[in-house]
């Protein structure tokens, strides 16, 4: 899924919904290209077996810090103001959901707590999830199939007021598909899905399954499974209120933990979370006793903190030839680093409600950006054979992937200048081309993100010589709150996704609910949806590029890079940088040494 990963360089989510920094198929992309150790040796769980996952057990330690780009915000990820894979992070192992993605992205059945997702009919397509006995909540609650009902209705988009749906998910895939969605069962939560659904397994996330009898307690409604989206909508607004907006910062009444760690703290102002064991998880209860979590926007203040020993992990997704160089050189002083492609990438959004409504201007935009300047100077002393990224659905390596962009961007300040004067645009004492009394002067926003700055500064230049002025602006709030309300010219971020392409759509087709630039083609949404709801792989694949075709002929968003991940430890047996859910997918069996 893709998460607005909008990792601080992505905002991250629906079934997975793109995160802001997702994706089908595929392995993390990546090797062992910089990294110190074989590290994709630690890219699967210690009791891992097959197609499921258990938590191994592990001896119990004191506390580990772990250092992250950006801060956590939000117990409830999949709103749009609150979607970021920084939240993920932490969320990922406090919620627990029907899956685990290992390293490998692997997608894997959650067996601490589900028994099974069955497919019970093909056509209809109907599937069944199983919740284990027992298992319950940090608060002694059942955690059973009244979660899994909210989840469904909070995401499916299908209770609305008019056309405005109650809760505000930020991706709908999969969910929106099932036009019955109930529990047979206290354990056992069925799906009749309108069409067919491939990627089934994506749903039900673990940022997904919220606790539904918190909503109860709090909205008074009694049951939420006799809640259906065409009932009562005074209800409904009720518990969409409570949905969309309670679930933020740290209120540990209302904020219990189904997954391996609770939060017990948080800093308002330094955005420091800080961890404890859930000793209501059904799972191994072993490994750190306490994680704190804590921010470090300069990355290679971050690399120093664990040079320093102020922190035990550095995991970003920011990658910094500093932070590298300096990381590298710590292997004789115990520390392994590592760095490995992710499915996120890095881009630029052009906003169609304002000046880039206009087909010439985002043409002679793509044309003046040199994609590899920007890798070269920025990327390749992490990851050394890094390349541009010339494709939005798919990722090196995946089935599909083609190069959709090389020929419409990076063709130099000339060819840029030509399509702007055949289309009657003057180039102004300044230098800067005009039209009708306006300038093509347009800004870049990107949160406080030193690698961006760089980037921007990158393409000011190539877009001076070309007779455009860029201007940059960093809004620390940007993946907060604002990336969402289409205020800006061209979006600086970046998308993170799990291994389920389906969730895409969002971020794309009219009306999407990450469609935050407002593009709109009946060619991409007919794409979109004939991939969707495909029963094969091969067509699916054939209308996914057929999408990726119709959003490079729109040139709509310029894909950067496929942005790998660099993380670095010591005083811990191993540690591997999850592609969506970062490095804390599996820290509840994680090993200090010498403990």
């Amino acid at each position: 899924m893709r998460r607005s990963k909008a990792v601080s360089a992505f905002a991250a989510v629906a079934a997975a919904a793109l995160v802001l920094s997702a994706c089908s198929g595929g392995g993390n992309g990546g090797d062992n290209n910089g990294s110190s150790a074989d590290v994709k040796s630690m890219a699967t769980g210690k009791a891992q077996n097959g197609d499921t996952f258990k938590l191994a057990d592990a001896p119990k330690s004191d506390v580990v810090t772990v250092g992250v780009d950006e801060g956590y915000s939000a117990y409830n990820n999949d709103t749009p103001d609150t979607n970021s894979s920084y939240n993920n992070y932490v969320d990922n192992i406090v919620l627990a959901g029907a899956y685990v993605l290992d390293g490998n992205n692997k997608v894997l059945l959650n067996a601490d707590m589900f028994e099974s997702w069955t497919v019970t009919s093909k056509d209809p397509q109907v599937v069944q999830w199983k919740i284990k006995p027992n298992m319950t909540w940090s608060d002694g609650k059942p955690y059973d199939c009244k979660d899994l009902y909210l989840a469904w209705l909070s995401h499916s988009e299908k209770a609305k007021d008019g056309d405005t749906p109650f809760f505000k998910a930020a991706a709908p895939a999969g969910y929106n598909l099932v036009d019955q969605g109930e529990c047979k069962d206290n354990l056992t939560f069925e799906a009749k899905f309108s069409k067919p659904y491939l990627d089934y397994k994506g749903m039900f996330a673990p940022t997904h399954v919220m606790p539904a009898h918190i909503i109860e307690q709090k909205t008074g409604i009694a049951d939420i499974t006799a809640l259906k989206p065409n009932g009562d909508k005074g209800q409904l607004k009720k518990a969409g209120d409570f949905w969309n907006n309670e679930w933020k910062g740290f209120k540990p009444d209302i904020m219990p933990a189904s997954g391996p760690y609770k939060i017990t703290a948080f800093d308002e102002n330094s955005k420091s979370v800080t961890l404890e064991r859930n000793q209501s998880f059904a799972g191994a209860k072993g490994g750190p006793q306490k994680i704190v979590v804590r921010p470090f926007p300069d990355t290679p203040a971050m690399a120093t903190a664990l040079q320093n020993g102020e922190i035990d992990v550095v995991a970003s997704t920011q990658p910094d030839t500093t932070a590298a160089d300096t990381l590298r050189k710590l292997a004789s002083d115990g520390v392994t680093y590592g760095s490995a492609s992710q499915l996120t990438f890095e881009h630029l959004d052009l906003q169609y409600k304002r000046m880039f409504s206009d087909p010439v201007l985002r043409k002679a935009f793509f044309q003046a950006v040199n994609r590899n300047e920007i890798v070269e100077k920025l990327l390749r002393g992490v990851q050394a054979d890094a390349q541009p990224l010339s494709s939005i659905v798919f990722y090196p390596g995946e089935q599909g992937y083609e190069d959709r962009y090389s020929k419409i961007s990076g063709q130099g300040a000339e060819a840029a200048a030509k399509t702007l004067s055949d289309a009657g645009w003057v180039k102004g004492p300044d230098g800067i081309f005009a039209k009708d009394g306006k300038r093509f002067s347009a800004t870049i926003t990107h949160n406080a993100n030193p690698r961006r700055t760089k980037t921007v500064e990158i393409i000011v230049a190539q877009a001076k010589a070309a007779g455009i002025e860029i201007k940059d602006e960093v809004d620390p709030n940007f993946l907060k709150g604002r990336l969402d309300t289409g205020n800006w010219d061209i979006a600086l971020f970046g998308w993170s996704s799990t291994p389920f392409k389906a969730e895409q759509p969002s971020i794309y087709v009219t009306g999407g609910g990450q469609n935050y630039q407002g593009l709109s083609d009946p060619k991409i949404d007919q794409a979109f949806q004939t991939a969707v709801s495909a029963t094969d792989e091969a067509v699916a694949t054939k209308a996914y590029q057929d999408a990726d075709q119709a959003l490079a002929d729109q040139n709509a968003t310029l894909p950067l890079f496929q942005t790998p991940s660099m993380w670095a430890f010591r005083g811990i047996d191993r540690v591997y940088m999850q592609s969506y859910n970062g490095a804390l997918w599996n820290a509840g069996e994680w090993e200090k040494k010498g403990k």
